[in-house]
């Protein structure tokens, strides 16, 4: 029945890969994961766009008045258990549901934590919004990508390309949302902002809903059943979990000020029991054990570019409230705006990027070449800000931190579509979504990293901070580069 199944969903992903271009070239399936992830995006930048604004603000300001250290601290963190959330995500598309059903549940849980924020007002809000958005993104992001993955081949040549688009229809989202949800914070208030971020994912849940149907049958396939017998164990398991969970915090062992760091920890053991598992796995075949390890240095370069990327959120805004001059002809520019400089780059060469590996096709840069220049620019992109540190309040001219941002987004074009599509093409067959929410433990543990490192910002001369940041980064590309081949070789004859 495994070998039917497989060939069956093999099939069905050939046909919509080979036959359908309907969507810029693309299966036409792409443009309706492409809305909701768009719409998903546009109330996910939107809400963190103000989201550490919120946490550090007085109260006066409309804000919690969380010291600034911490509040970066609870940002990273956040942002960890939004990819740590992912391991979830994938192992009920895996073993109950199937992808594309997780993908339109997660969904509707992350409309509800927008909610939560905009609403219940104080940290009650604050807990039960992010804890409902972190894990309903992290069921969303891991299970769109797996459904991006079964529209096509594994050999076709536009995957690259397709995730690339995909990429774009992220950040048309993540464009519009700091910008509008900034506007309402300083017209507004706060949970206006959090507000429209919630009709946001309302609009994509609508639009996804209208196309689900057309999606490929592999996009429901649950690749490794788990026996009816295993419920009760799995959900009492469950049941403890959280029971333990609400028990630290009562007790004041899990605190706001030390939240990142559990979740770093919590993040390092996952990846451990994950790459272990996996490997371990009976069911899995030669080729496919050493497609994994081949994922490791792959998965280490990722963790290294998402603490420095990360830092958006954190050490960037941070700067922008204190060193960047945002008058605009007698204008302040909201800070949120900031968030938007990014995706206007990523907007403007997505197309360029996917134009460019399609046209190179199999001469393009291997995959760990890709990974160890995305690591290595943006630690280029670190030591751009050293000119400018030092200075006085609001000094650093706009244009340069723009400059500085389109680094960052070279950096990410190189890694983070490239990275979403390798984990898909090393994925084992028992594996598929799993892999995916692996490729997104590099994210959380980057995520929470960019948090602590904030925390580290705040202690030390941002001479020292950009500059040994930067520098390691470099360093740890260019130690991918000189291993690429080796890597290439685990690989299979994924490139």
């Amino acid at each position: 029945m495994s070998n039917i199944t497989n060939e069956a969903e093999s099939a069905a992903t050939t046909v919509s890969s080979d036959e359908d271009r309907g969507f810029f070239g693309q299966p036409r399936s792409l443009a309706n994961i492409f809305g909701v992830e768009m719409w998903e995006r546009f109330s996910f930048y939107g809400m963190q766009g103000i989201l550490l604004l919120y946490l550090f603000y007085t109260v006066a300001e409309g804000g919690l008045g969380i010291p600034q250290a911490t509040a970066a601290g609870i940002v990273g963190a956040y942002g960890g258990g939004v990819y740590l959330s992912t391991i979830l995500g994938a192992w009920i598309a895996d073993r109950l549901l199937g992808s594309e059903r997780v993908l339109f549940y997660s969904a509707i849980v992350i409309m509800i934590g927008h909610i939560a924020l905009a609403f219940i007002p104080g940290i009650a809000g604050l807990a039960t919004g992010l804890i409902l958005v972190a894990v309903g993104s992290g069921g969303l992001k891991a299970n769109a990508t797996s459904v991006v993955g079964t529209l096509y081949s594994a050999d076709d040549p536009r995957r690259d390309a397709g995730f690339s688009l995909f990429y774009l229809g992220i950040n048309l989202g993540a464009l519009m949302g700091p910008i509008l949800t900034g506007l309402l914070q300083t017209t507004l208030g706060f949970h206006f902002g959090f507000g429209l971020a919630a009709v946001g994912m309302a609009i994509g849940l609508v639009q996804y809903s209208l196309g689900r149907t057309r999606l490929p049958d592999s996009a429901r396939v649950v690749h490794n059943p788990l026996p009816r017998a295993r419920f009760a164990a799995y959900g009492a398991l469950a049941l403890a979990t959280l029971a333990v969970i609400v028990l630290l915090v009562m007790t004041g062992v899990i605190t706001a000020s030390n939240l990142v760091t559990i979740v770093i920890g919590l993040t390092i053991v996952a990846t451990i029991t994950y790459f272990v598992l996996i490997l371990s796995n009976r069911q899995i075949t030669g080729i496919e054990r050493n497609r994994v390890f081949a994922f490791i240095p792959l998965f280490i370069a990722s963790a290294a570019f998402w603490s420095l990327y990360q830092q958006q959120f954190t050490v960037v805004t941070l700067y922008a409230v204190d060193r960047l001059d945002r008058g605009l002809f007698g204008w302040q520019m909201p800070v949120a705006w900031v968030q938007s400089i990014n995706p206007v780059f990523i907007i403007l060469l997505s197309g360029v990027f996917a134009a460019l590996w399609t046209r190179w096709g199999t001469k393009q840069p291997s995959t760990p070449l890709k990974f160890a220049i995305g690591t290595g620019v943006m630690g280029v992109a670190f030591l751009l800000f050293l000119p400018f540190v030092g200075g006085g309040d609001n000094s650093t001219p706009l244009l340069a931190l723009v400059g500085i941002l389109f680094v960052f987004t070279i950096a990410e074009l190189l890694l983070s579509p490239v990275g979403l599509s390798v984990a898909t093409k090393l994925a084992p067959s028992v594996f598929k979504t799993q892999m995916v929410a692996l490729f997104f433990l590099s994210v959380a543990l980057g995520s929470a990293v960019s948090g602590l490192l904030a925390q580290w910002y705040a202690t030390v001369p941002e001479t020292v901070y950009f500059g040994v940041l930067g520098g390691v980064a470099i360093v740890l590309g260019l130690l991918l580069a000189l291993i690429a081949r080796p890597v290439l070789k685990l690989m299979g004859g994924v490139r």
